[in-house]
């Protein structure tokens, strides 16, 4: 019989499997991130069943990694972009706008521009949480409404009137706007909807979105939450550190910041009248306030020339820059920026909270930036400057992937209402306010010792009473000690050794402290001798 001859010709090698086998590849990378540390050692392990049962863990745990891999790659289709060194004694700080507008796509480079507006400067921006619009508020009563993606003006005003501040509410719909006297309501129309004449000469303006609060300062060293969903006030405190228009808003907890003139720094919440927690972080007077996304860092510049960087978790400064900021802001990947003057930097964490100089920019000698503002979900800054607004890039700044059901900057009119409806039932009270917000809902250890009340010790003392009455037992005695008078006696005395605790405890926190040592004195002498009774009482008198 022949035999088949074997072909020394090299089989085709399948694509469709090589491409699998790079998607794997990639996944196994990706689970990496997602695996809680390296796997355990059984080899050594005597007992079957534990082994067994460690295993099926760990299979457990490898399969929801490669899970969590697959749905990144799914949801996640961006990712973040960073200036790198081709070399390390290149520095990314030395690149200029004129070296990356050319390397970008044509939908970038338009993100960078210039707006001139030299007679109605300087200029306070905001951006909407999703990054869609802006507003641009001018000092001298300028107001405009813009359309950054696909860069319309939306409506632009004149309010006759000093502006110093501006933010937007819920939506693009309303904003509101810190005027000379009041604070003021408009539509996207231009339309004045409300006067808000309870905080008066308003200096800066912060919004809580999960509870509808509208938070301001004004020069009355006043704290005012107003809610403007019901048109309520909720609270106006005196912070009794006189005027500021240095202003904050924590994302994470919803807890206000302020900056005073003499370096410290307070936070507050609308249900008590006094600052939670009161810093000292500056030799001179806060001149800004920035947190970072996760709430655990918090930037302050002041005039001693040192912008520092503080863990909120330890109370510690753990960095510090040298120079002075006028305004400071935190992107939502955690890049730093600060300006001074006509000079931006850009600073970047390089791991364990180590920061470095990431990026650096001027604009023509003589403007003044009054506000830098990061806009959401893309690698841009924003510059509110006195001669107008400049828009520059800084890759790696942005959040690259969006959720829809957060933040959506291509939302119809029907996804905006529902998302309105959506957040008016889900608003939060002003009560839920506190440093550490996941501790709603836990039960709260009872302290060791707890002073009663004087309503609780009359309590006590009437239950004690009453129990006292009803266990006195009365025995018949002989004749002439069995009369009603000498009955009542004993019940009287039964009552009166019932309350004598309590009345002890009343005279022990009544009493002054040389009373008490006098009392002690009078204990310690009932048990010495008689003999020695009579030195004790000279002593006390």
């Amino acid at each position: 019989m022949g035999e088949k001859e074997e072909s020394n010709e090299p089989q085709a090698l399948n694509p469709a499997s090589n491409q699998e086998e790079g998607i794997l590849d990639k996944l196994e990378k990706k689970a990496k991130k997602y695996l809680r540390g390296n796997k355990t050692n059984l080899k050594n392990l005597r007992d079957k069943k534990l082994k067994g049962q460690l295993e099926v863990r760990e299979k457990i745990y490898g399969n929801a990694a490669k899970v969590a891999a697959r749905a990144e790659e799914w949801l996640k289709p961006s990712e973040e972009g960073l200036l790198e060194p081709e070399n390390p004694l290149e520095r990314t700080y030395r690149i200029q706008q004129s070296s990356i507008l050319p390397e970008v796509d044509v939908l970038s480079v338009s993100k960078a521009f210039d707006m001139k507006l030299p007679d109605l400067g300087p200029y306070t921006i905001r951006y909407l949480s999703n990054g869609r619009y802006m507003l641009l508020g001018g000092q001298k009563g300028h107001l405009a409404m813009l359309d950054v993606l696909k860069m319309d003006c939306v409506k632009e005003f004149q309010v006759r009137e000093r502006v110093r501040d501006v933010v937007f509410l819920q939506n693009d719909q309303l904003f509101a706007v810190a005027q000379k006297k009041f604070t003021y309501i408009y539509n996207r129309h231009g339309t004045e909807i409300h006067c808000l004449k309870e905080n008066r000469h308003p200096l800066k303006l912060e919004y809580l979105e999960k509870h509808f609060l509208l938070v301001g300062t004004n020069n009355f060293s006043q704290l005012h939450y107003q809610d403007i969903s019901t048109g309520q006030v909720v609270a106006n405190y005196r912070t009794g550190l006189g005027p500021t228009s240095v202003m904050c808003s924590n994302r994470y907890n919803s807890i206000i910041s302020l900056g005073h003139s003499g370096g410290k720094l307070t936070m507050w919440k609308p249900t008590s009248g006094k600052p939670l927690i009161t810093m000292l972080c500056h030799q001179g007077p806060i001149t800004a306030v920035a947190y970072h996304p996760s709430g655990n860092l918090v930037a302050t510049a002041g005039m001693d020339k040192k912008v520092k960087i503080w863990d909120l978790r330890k109370f510690e400064a753990i960095h510090s820059i040298p120079g002075h900021a006028q305004t400071l802001d935190f992107s939502q990947k955690g890049l730093l920026a600060l300006a001074n003057g006509s000079r931006v930097q850009v600073w970047r964490d390089k791991g364990s909270q180590d920061f470095g100089l990431y990026m650096t920019h001027g604009i023509p000698k003589g403007y003044q930036i009054g506000t830098v503002k990061f806009r959401p979900y893309e690698d841009v800054l924003g510059l509110g400057h006195s001669m107008g607004f400049s828009s520059i890039l800084i890759p790696g700044s942005g959040e690259p992937n969006f959720d829809s059901w957060v933040a959506n900057p291509y939302e119809t009119n029907k996804q905006r209402s529902k998302k309105e409806v959506r957040a008016l039932l889900d608003k939060l009270p002003p009560e839920s306010i506190m440093l550490d917000p996941g501790s709603i809902g836990m039960v709260r250890e009872r302290q060791r010792k707890e002073k009663l009340t004087k309503k609780e010790i009359e309590q006590q003392m009437v239950e004690a009473v009453v129990e006292a009455k009803g266990n006195v037992e009365i025995k018949n005695k002989t004749k002439g000690r069995n009369k009603p008078s000498k009955r009542a006696k004993r019940k009287q005395e039964e009552v009166f050794n019932a309350k004598k605790p309590f009345l002890e405890k009343q005279r022990e926190t009544k009493e002054g402290p040389q009373q008490k040592k006098r009392r002690v004195l009078l204990e310690v002498a009932e048990d010495l001798p008689k003999s020695l009774q009579r030195f004790v009482k000279k002593k006390t008198m």
